[in-house]
């Protein structure tokens, strides 16, 4: 009998493009969005990463699962992508921190998955059309049911995903203690942005996506922390409401989604990218000291560029297309950056915005 992580599977995406490969974590079907992430390394931190609920990752390095997983790199309680797409998935990894296998994490997790693919080629029908839609099944299976499923599967466009990862009450991170009372909304937080803000004195308290501005004032931060996060920034419009309120009352940063939001607030607008920016080795500009950052990134909305105005400004842009990367509001005392300054995975160039934001509070 065939083991069950070499069960036939085949990838169809929207486009009608089919591949055909071998089983790789759970068993069944999963929809989603194909997007891919450029990483070498991090698979770990990326599955657990709620910014790809929805999703169906692929990765373009070959060799994916080497190392195996452990209980510390996690960015969050569970695996969030949708399924996951490898050329060469590991089943016998070497590691000394290794508790788990990568097949047996999925397996274990309910995640589908798919193998033994052509992934450049993927990645090239990404790249030429866009991300789009596609559906994972195992057996042996007819285009025609694969389709029914797709038929199914939301457009990531109009979706908020927020409400979808986010808490269900407030919670207290940690210990609680700390100089700096932080209120972070929850769009689909990241371990380690806690992590960063708790090194820096900050006592954090985790909101709901949908916690009004007068919720979160209530519990008298020092600063309001927007977290990244999954789906279309446009459709989180509860968020975008609450932070309109809330700009100019205290300090305010944002990631990713959370970057969005604040720009929203703000009178700017959000697009789809065609296949966004997912990778641990970004190219960012910051526009005030002239120093380029190395940066993670996984999104696949932007800010428009030709829609900053007012008292919006541009601090950061992408050097690979120009778009936008940062932002700030220096009377409101907010700003925001597209990419990842916490890593998990990826370099910690970028890491000083947490202190900016940890030194506005404390001015």
């Amino acid at each position: 009998m065939t083991p069950p992580q070499l069960s036939p599977a085949t990838l169809l995406l929207v486009n009608g493009a089919r591949f055909d490969g071998l089983s790789f974590g759970a068993l069944g079907s999963a929809t989603g969005e194909v997007c891919f992430n450029t990483g070498m390394t991090g698979y770990q931190e990326i599955l657990t990463d709620p910014s790809y609920a929805g999703q169906l990752v692929t990765m373009t390095y070959p060799h994916i699962g080497n190392y195996g997983v452990n209980e510390a790199d996690v960015e969050s309680s569970r695996i969030q992508v949708a399924g996951f797409i490898v050329r060469d998935g590991t089943a016998t990894p070497s590691n000394h921190r290794m508790t788990q296998t990568l097949p047996d994490y999925l397996t274990d997790a309910g995640i589908v998955g798919i193998q033994s693919i052509d992934t450049r080629m993927l990645v090239r029908i990404i790249r030429s059309e866009g991300a789009m839609n596609g559906v994972i099944a195992s057996g042996d299976i007819e285009d025609v049911q694969l389709q029914a499923l797709l038929a199914d599967a939301p457009n990531m466009t109009g979706l908020d995903l927020a409400s979808a990862v986010t808490c269900s009450k407030p919670y207290t991170w940690g210990d609680g203690a700390g100089k700096f009372r932080v209120v972070a909304y929850d769009f689909g937080i990241k371990y380690n942005i806690m992590r960063q803000l708790e090194n820096l004195g900050c006592a954090i308290t985790v909101v709901p996506a949908s916690t009004s501005a007068d919720e979160a004032l209530a519990l008298r931060p020092d600063g309001i922390f927007l977290s990244n996060g999954p789906g279309d920034p446009a459709a989180v419009t509860p968020a975008i409401e609450a932070v309109g309120e809330l700009l100019g009352q205290l300090p305010l940063f944002g990631i990713c989604l959370g970057h969005q939001i604040l720009a929203l607030a703000l009178g700017a607008t959000t697009y789809k990218l065609p296949f966004g920016h997912r990778g641990i080795n970004h190219p960012v500009k910051n526009l005030a000291t002239g120093k380029v950052e190395i940066t993670s990134q996984n999104h696949g909305f932007a800010v428009d560029a030709d829609s900053i105005k007012g008292e919006l400004q541009l601090t950061h842009i992408n050097l690979n297309d120009d778009t936008v990367e940062g932002l700030r509001a220096e009377r409101q005392r907010a700003f925001s950056v597209q990419y990842h300054p916490e890593a998990s995975p990826g370099p910690h160039d970028a890491a000083y915005l947490f202190g900016e934001f940890v030194g506005m509070m404390g001015g």
